[in-house]
């Protein structure tokens, strides 16, 4: 008995899905040398990470802050 020579769907799904990652990290690589080539260069020694940050205590965070409201103290 001879096998099936046509290509099932799960060939065609596996194959299409292929493709489309391709496509989709072929985007990401684009996006990523759009990003580099837009941004300035970098100062020697400067972490972007670290960029705006002061020593010390740092403020909360927005999903830090708790919504409470603020009491009257009794004298």
């Amino acid at each position: 008995m001879a096998p099936n020579a046509r290509p099932t769907a799960a060939k065609r799904n596996r194959e299409k899905a292929l493709v489309e990652r391709r496509q989709e990290k072929e985007a990401r690589r684009r996006d990523a040398k759009e990003r580099k080539q837009t941004t300035g260069p970098r100062l020697p020694g400067e972490d972007p990470d670290l960029v705006g940050i002061k020593l010390g205590p740092q403020p909360l965070a927005d999903w830090q802050v708790e919504d409470v409201e603020p009491t009257e103290t009794e004298p």
